[in-house]
């Protein structure tokens, strides 16, 4: 029998599987007086009984159970170190569970998902869309994209990208109301409201120089679709809070105009969210690095708003 420096622990373990002298023998492909010599070499060695012995079965005795509860604790270790040193080399395979938000996983995170799968040909992506963020540790998935962070301590997170928040308008709209010169301004607009989580309902937050200004903003029109809000805001209805990645192109072609641009607001990084976990599987390692390695590509593609 090959030695190593868990050959007791694994001998232990199978013996406490099987609990039997002659299944054991048959499963290390060796005589039955030979198991039964280590096992009594073991006990020698420890001066307790491990196993209770019959010609048929064997039962653990209360230092076996002891010996068996730490032998598997300590098999289990070695495997996840032994894991995690050679996850690096590993190729990509298995099931790849991911949660992203309906609009943005439908149009950012569904093409990606098509080309990551034909690089990775082993690896069956499952690809959910939900508007609002799930419980990844009770669901079972391996990974979440979403915008902002979320306070979940199992999780870990991995910000893939920087992205701003700006108010906007169309020219129409700027033309006939004129801008807001300061935040307090806002409550004579009128504001389309993005209806997002449990983000307090109207209120917006803008920054300058460490000072935040809370302003409670009206609109005839809200909704809980990015898509629809922007729209409306396309259209001349009002005022829009909106990410970097929404109106980049908006922005840049003229349709709508950041106003207040002197102010901040709260960003909408982009993170992908994981269980916690001592290492993370090549499947999930590939894809994060690929999305960020696209985001990064994608942003170096889009001039500054300003």
């Amino acid at each position: 029998m090959k030695k190593d420096p868990t050959s007791e622990f694994t001998f232990f373990v199978l013996l406490a599987k099987t609990a039997s002298l002659s299944a054991t023998a048959r499963e290390l492909d060796i005589t039955p007086p030979a198991v039964t010599k280590r096992l009594a070499q073991m006990e020698e060695r420890l001066g307790v009984r491990l196993v209770n012995r019959t010609t048929r079965h064997c039962s653990l005795t209360a230092e076996g159970e002891l010996y068996l509860a730490h032998a598997s604790v300590i098999l289990a270790n070695i495997r996840k170190m032994e894991e995690a040193v050679s996850s690096s080399r590993l190729a990509p395979k298995g099931m790849l569970r991911i949660n992203a938000t309906l609009g943005f996983g439908r149009t950012s995170i569904a093409p990606l998902v098509s080309v990551f799968a034909k690089q990775n040909p082993d690896v069956e992506v499952q690809l959910q869309l939900t508007d609002r963020p799930i419980d990844l540790v009770e669901e079972a998935f391996d990974l979440g994209i979403r915008f902002g962070e979320l306070p979940d301590t199992r999780l870990s997170a991995r910000k893939i990208m920087s992205n701003r928040r700006f108010l906007c308008a169309s020219q129409a709209y700027l033309k006939k109301f004129g801008r807001p010169q300061s935040p307090e301004d806002l409550v004579h607009h009128s504001c389309i409201i993005h209806r997002q989580n449990n983000d307090a309902y109207g209120v917006w937050r803008l920054s300058q120089d460490r000072k935040t200004d809370s302003v409670k903003v009206r609109g005839a029109l809200s909704s809980n679709d990015g898509d629809v809000v922007l729209g409306w805001a396309l259209d001349g209805h009002g005022i829009l809070m909106r990410s970097e990645w929404d109106l980049a192109k908006y922005l840049q072609s003229g349709r709508l105009q950041v106003v207040l641009q002197d102010y901040s607001l709260a960003p909408a990084d982009l993170f992908v969210y994981y269980p916690r976990r001592d290492y993370l599987s090549a499947k999930m390692r590939t894809f994060i690095d690929f999305l960020s390695a696209s985001f990064e590509h994608q942003a170096q593609a889009t001039r500054p708003l300003r």
